[in-house]
């Protein structure tokens, strides 16, 4: 949950940059481009770390046979 709140943090702290980078900012558009990368990247650790923790259902029918 680390990292969604992670996710939720750096989408707030965007916010600014993207209407300003709409707008025209360049400077504003060149860290909104930054943001979105970190963004891609913990968006890609979450899923990550849902395919680790695995489905609970699944690891009971393993350790079961």
């Amino acid at each position: 949950m680390q990292t969604f709140e992670l996710l939720q943090k750096l989408v707030l702290e965007s916010e600014e940059d993207l209407k300003k980078g709409f707008g025209g900012n360049k400077a504003a558009k060149v860290r909104s481009r930054k943001k979105m990368q970190e963004i891609k990247a913990a968006a890609q650790q979450i899923r990550e770390e849902l395919l680790d923790a695995g489905d609970p259902a699944e690891a009971k029918a393993d350790a079961d046979k």
